[in-house]
């Protein structure tokens, strides 16, 4: 099974990006998205100038807990810049999604609580409310994750997306937001 059939059967349809797309990213956007990948993980990845965003992380069942992706957030954090990333929130019906959200906590990643973000499914043709975690050895402000996010957007999420799926993109304004005490701004 190829890298991208692996991610496919693991990741819900609503989180996931076409393969064409993420050839694209590769072949394309090189200088910033890459795979890393074995016979027990994959990881997907863009690295800008100031951060780091986790597109996927897959670890093989048969070797979960043996700490290979401690040592793949630890790359990452070896960097020394922030990181970021995508989880959606914990699902009574899928242990997975509490198991994900406990990791992350244990590796050192906040949730931005302020911070909204609904992921666009262009595979599934859906919206998926999703939080955004980070990790950074200083305090992030909202408006730096916000801006942060604006970039994955626009050079990652939605890279030639009506290209590949027929549909343009949400504005950036119905996609991510930074919540106030009065509601959104």
């Amino acid at each position: 099974m190829d890298w991208f059939e692996r991610l496919n059967n693991y990741f819900p349809e609503d989180e996931m990006k076409a393969k064409q797309q993420m050839d694209l990213l590769l072949n394309e956007k090189g200088n910033h998205y890459h795979k890393d990948e074995s016979d027990v993980h994959i990881l997907m990845y863009a690295e800008f100038e100031h951060f780091v965003f986790i597109d996927f992380l897959w670890v093989s069942e048969k070797t979960r807990g043996q700490g290979i992706g401690k040592q793949l957030i630890q790359m990452l954090k070896d960097k020394g810049k922030t990181i970021l990333l995508e989880v959606e929130p914990v699902d009574e019906n899928n242990q997975d999604t509490e198991k994900r959200l406990r990791f992350y906590t244990r590796e050192g990643f906040k949730l931005a609580p302020n911070i909204g973000y609904v992921f666009q499914a262009f595979v599934a043709n859906s919206e998926t409310p999703l939080r955004i975690m980070y990790w950074d050895d200083h305090e992030k402000t909202d408006k730096e994750i916000y801006q942060q996010m604006i970039t994955v957007y626009q050079e990652i999420h939605t890279y030639k997306a009506f290209q590949v799926y027929g549909y343009k993109p949400k504005p950036i304004s119905d996609v991510v937001w930074i919540k106030n005490e009065g509601g959104l701004s």
